[in-house]
């Protein structure tokens, strides 16, 4: 039961509000004004992107090494604690490189393609 009680609340708490903010995330309408083309595929994906990068993944990298530096500050000379505050600077920062690296090996093979659209820059 304990289970089927955190699988709601994270259902509760990250999915209903991505999805009730979602209609702002496609460019297009459909009309002849403004169609649903490639162009408009590529807006999405960037908003994905950065909305991950930038939105998610940098501030719970903060909110966690903050975790790590409260608890290497309150470790109170506990060698286990303080080894396990390490271990959590040393995951978020490899996490969040990889994270980086990947928006940017991205980023440079469209840009080797010769892809010259907004979404692979910073506008």
């Amino acid at each position: 039961m304990k289970k089927f009680a955190k699988i709601s609340i994270f259902i509760f708490v990250i999915i209903v509000p991505v999805v009730s903010f979602a209609g702002g995330l496609v460019p297009c309408d459909g009309t002849a004004a403004n169609p649903c083309d490639f162009n408009a595929f590529m807006a999405l994906i960037n908003k994905v992107i950065k909305f991950i990068l930038f939105d998610l993944a940098l501030p719970i990298a903060a909110i966690m090494f903050a975790w790590a530096g409260f608890l290497m500050v309150t470790a109170g000379g506990s060698t286990e604690r303080v080894g396990k505050a390490k271990r959590i600077f040393t995951n978020v920062a490899i996490g969040f490189i990889i994270a980086v690296i990947a928006f940017l090996v991205v980023r440079t093979i469209l840009a080797l393609l010769g892809f010259k659209g907004d979404w692979i820059g910073f506008k």
